[in-house]
């Protein structure tokens, strides 16, 4: 199961570099221009991606397991978000600042489970402050899932700017078998 992560890890952080390649191509104005999406702008659906996956890595570095994941307290100086609209980065600049601090992090964490962790049980609140506990293995595809459907809205809006992401498939990612 661990290798699965792995192929997911790697491929967040792929996409995630296609989508700042192709925000590099926005005229000026168009990354945070209103859209109509759920979170307003491309940079907004970007911003959105930020929050969520602090949020998710600060309540793993919470769980008790926690102190061993060594690589999740690269990200203790940032703060919990707040709200899953916060804005904590103002500009493609920032974003990509901080999208490749949080892909490292994932690919580092990712390669530090062990085979029981999946399976371990995690406890965390939500952002309203509600008790939920999950497993592990359970979380992390949530969180990768979460990561395709909003960078799924945002290649959308790309292409409406007439911007190509390029090919987004996870079969590119996949190693082939010798």
């Amino acid at each position: 199961m661990l290798d699965h992560f792995v192929l997911l890890a790697d491929y967040n952080h792929w996409m995630n570099d296609n989508l700042h390649q192709a925000a590099g191509r926005l005229p000026a104005g168009a990354l945070e221009a209103p859209r109509g999406a759920f979170f307003g702008s491309i940079l907004g659906t970007l911003n959105h991606l930020v929050v969520a996956d602090t949020v998710w890595l600060k309540r793993f570095a919470s769980d008790p397991a926690g102190g061993r994941w060594t690589a999740l307290h690269a990200l203790d100086d940032i703060e919990m978000p707040g709200r899953l609209d916060a804005q904590p980065c103002a500009d493609l600049a920032a974003w990509w600042s901080r999208r490749q601090r949080l892909d490292a992090v994932i690919v580092a964490w990712i390669g530090q489970l062990d085979a029981n962790d999946p399976g371990r049980i995690v406890e965390y609140r939500n952002m309203r402050g509600d008790p939920h506990r999950r497993q592990l293995s359970h979380l992390l595809l949530h969180l990768f899932n979460h990561q395709t459907h909003h960078r799924g809205q945002a290649t959308t809006l790309f292409s409406q700017c007439r911007v190509d992401v390029g090919a987004t498939d996870l079969l590119l990612r996949l190693p082939v078998p010798e």
